[in-house]
């Protein structure tokens, strides 16, 4: 008989248990939940942070993810879905999952969008199967003035992060490790 120490079961069972109570819209009624939280994704980036409509034009691709949930006691997961978008019109539904282990205890919600800057940065995202967040990506961090401080190095990126709208008790926010696969809404 497997003996499970309960410092096993709150470390792996908390981040399991804290990501299934955040509705992120697991399991959700479709397409349409994502469209509309993606819709509300975009106005508020237009209305936050003006800076993002420059990016918005100059992207051939941008992916929305407008909500992802994290949770760590030990170990630490995210998840969350959202769609991509080509000329504002969604092409391709996407789920996009994290793992991590470390030092670390707490529950946050935020939001990101992937800019895709490059014809073949779309093409390579869209061909993965299963993409995952690397060395092509550069973060475009927003300020308090509401500007986005996309420098030199970071407009010639092929893909530019944006993460935003952080809530919760875990300090900050990273999509490095972030797996992005297509699935049915």
């Amino acid at each position: 008989m497997t003996k499970i120490s309960r410092r096993t079961l709150l470390s792996t069972g908390g981040a399991s248990l804290g990501l299934a109570a955040c509705g992120n819209g697991i399991g959700s009624s479709g397409g349409a939940k994502i469209d509309a939280r993606v819709d509300a994704t975009r106005d508020y980036l237009l209305q936050k942070y003006p800076g993002t409509q420059d990016l918005m034009t100059k992207a051939v691709g941008v992916l929305y993810m407008p909500l992802m949930t994290e949770a760590s006691f030990g170990f630490g997961g995210a998840y969350g879905r959202g769609a991509l978008r080509i000329n504002n019109v969604t092409v391709d539904y996407y789920s996009a999952a994290s793992a991590s282990v470390g030092f670390q205890i707490g529950a946050q919600q935020y939001a990101h969008a992937l800019f895709f800057m490059t014809e073949k940065a779309l093409a390579d995202f869209r061909r993965a199967d299963g993409w995952e967040a690397g060395a092509d990506m550069r973060y475009a961090l927003p300020d308090r003035g509401g500007a986005i401080g996309a420098d030199t190095t970071t407009s010639l990126a092929p893909v530019i992060a944006l993460v935003f709208g952080q809530a919760g008790l875990i300090v900050g926010a990273s999509l490095a490790g972030t797996k992005y696969t297509r699935v049915l809404p």
